[in-house]
């Protein structure tokens, strides 16, 4: 699968394709580079987007290192630990995501920071 590039500010980390949600892996590819304004909700990141993804296998548990699509929100997520709903130390969304990435490096983010996505060349 291909693989992609989170950027922000000095911090960057390189992500894989999952094969769970191909609908959404393949809007997002195709609309890259993708880049907003970091949004921090406990130690999930997120950015707004103008994509419009339907729902794709969509859920709400996540791991550590997992990348969503937000339908609801349209936004891009980066699940770095567990938000204000989470019921232990697992990332948990506030309502169902599309999962199309997983982090393969650590990542700093900064709340109010650009967060750019890129294709790997």
């Amino acid at each position: 699968m291909p693989r992609i590039r989170i950027v922000c500010k000095d911090s960057q980390a390189v992500a894989k394709i999952l094969d769970k949600n191909p609908k959404t892996a393949n809007a997002i590819l195709k609309n890259l580079p993708i880049e907003g304004t970091a949004i921090k909700w406990g130690e999930e990141y997120y950015f707004c987007t103008d994509i419009e993804i339907d729902e794709e296998n969509a859920q709400t548990e996540m791991e550590v290192g997992d990348i969503a699509y937000w339908p609801e929100g349209k936004a891009i997520c980066i699940f770095l630990g567990p938000t204000p709903v989470s019921k232990d130390r697992k990332p948990l969304a506030i309502s169902p995501v599309n999962l199309f990435a997983r982090l393969e490096g650590d990542i700093k983010i900064e709340e109010g920071s650009k967060i750019r996505i890129e294709a790997m060349e």
